[in-house]
């Protein structure tokens, strides 16, 4: 029997350097690595990857004004890529979907449901409480109209945390979901070797207590609360790595250093050269970036949600109320979470943080169970046939 053929959809590819599309990559390849014959259909935003470890790229245009102006990832298929959508499902014998919320997600379901084809979505995220009561209203009515239906629809779910689980728990869903977390690659994310800290430091320059931010740079992910902590806080180092429409280069901070472009190697380099991880965001459930820190060993201060979204790392997180408007409380708290995350900072804290990481999120467990659920489906459905 030849090998079936799955269609993941994105809205992105991971050169976009989101922890959605990075997952999305890693999972498509991993999945090809177990006998699908994998296509990646995401937006032409940034380049697509080359066509290697058995995944076929195919780029298709959209208008991404949103993202380039609010910071709000969703873009707008043309007329040309639904209709290339709507092929390729046509030529999948079973569809992975990354999130609910989107175009990509509306266009991809109805076309799984008018070709009968086998739906998977992976679901990545719940409610995102943005400040704007606009962007609010708009998210909440986005998840009733849009996310509700394709979860609903699909046929099979599958929450990447127990927060996204929890928020989407009210939905009627054609069979039972899954819970399976985003894996991380361990071999690539580690803590640093003998004098590996030391060196990366200088290199990159350095110096003092770090506390390291990686994602976007926009509202969602808490970089604006980040702000008023590193103005109290000249003692410590803040370091980002991302891009966004946020500039923290811009608030003139001494003690602000932002880096663009790392990924893979390069990026796990700066968690290595770091003290503490950095994430104060909401609605995100479990960003890949804190499996990424864990991984390095480094003690984590997130938003107290987060630290719900899987009960066995919650020992290892340092959790923060970031909800609300007065934002110099907010910095003051995580200022304190900051003062005990780097008094946790020594070897054998890190050890056990990043033992724990190659234990609970081996890519290989998170693929094989994605694996089996497509099989499943596939199966079923050619029996129905």
């Amino acid at each position: 029997m030849s090998a079936p053929k799955l269609l993941t959809v994105s809205n992105f590819y991971d050169s976009h350097r989101g922890g959605l599309e990075i997952v999305a990559g890693r999972l498509a390849r991993e999945l090809a690595g177990r006998g699908f014959e994998v296509t990646w259909l995401a937006s032409d935003v940034t380049a697509p990857p080359c066509a290697a470890g058995g995944v076929k790229p195919q780029p298709v245009h959209v208008w991404n004004a949103a993202e380039r102006r609010l910071g709000v990832p969703w873009p707008v298929l043309s007329p040309a890529a639904t209709r290339r959508l709507w092929r390729a499902v046509g030529e999948a014998d079973a569809v992975l979907l990354h999130d609910s919320l989107y175009m990509t997600s509306m266009v991809t379901a109805l076309a799984a449901a008018a070709q009968k084809k086998p739906l998977l979505v992976v679901q990545h995220i719940g409610a995102i409480p943005y400040r704007s009561p606009l962007l609010r209203g708009l998210m909440a009515l986005a998840n009733r109209v849009v996310a509700a239906p394709v979860l609903s629809g699909a046929d099979q779910v599958v929450f990447i945390s127990q927060f996204v689980s929890d928020y989407f728990g009210r939905l009627k869903l054609r069979a039972a979901p899954r819970l399976i977390f985003n894996g991380v690659d361990t071999a690539v994310f580690r803590p640093p070797l003998a004098d590996e800290k030391a060196e990366a430091r200088a290199r990159l320059g350095l110096e003092g207590p770090v506390a390291l931010f990686v994602g976007r740079f926009v509202e969602k992910k808490g970089v604006g609360l980040i702000r008023p902590l590193a103005e109290a806080r000249r003692d410590i180092t803040f370091a980002f790595a991302g891009w966004g429409v946020i500039d923290p280069a811009a608030w003139g901070l001494p003690n602000v250093r932002v880096f663009e472009g790392l990924a893979g190697p390069g990026l796990a380099e700066l968690y290595r050269a770091s003290d503490a991880f950095l994430l104060p965001s909401q609605g995100e459930g479990f960003p890949l970036v804190v499996q990424e820190a864990l991984a390095c060993g480094l003690p984590v201060v997130c938003g107290d949600e987060t630290t719900g979204a899987d009960p066995r790392a919650a020992p290892f997180l340092v959790g923060v109320d970031v909800a609300g408007d007065d934002a110099a409380a907010i910095a003051q708290r995580l200022s304190v979470a900051l003062d005990t995350a780097l008094a946790d900072a020594g070897a054998d804290a890190s050890a056990d943080r990043a033992a724990f990481a190659r234990r609970c999120y081996a890519w290989s467990a998170a693929a094989e169970g994605h694996a089996e659920l497509l099989e499943g489906l596939i199966a079923r459905r050619r029996a129905a046939a």
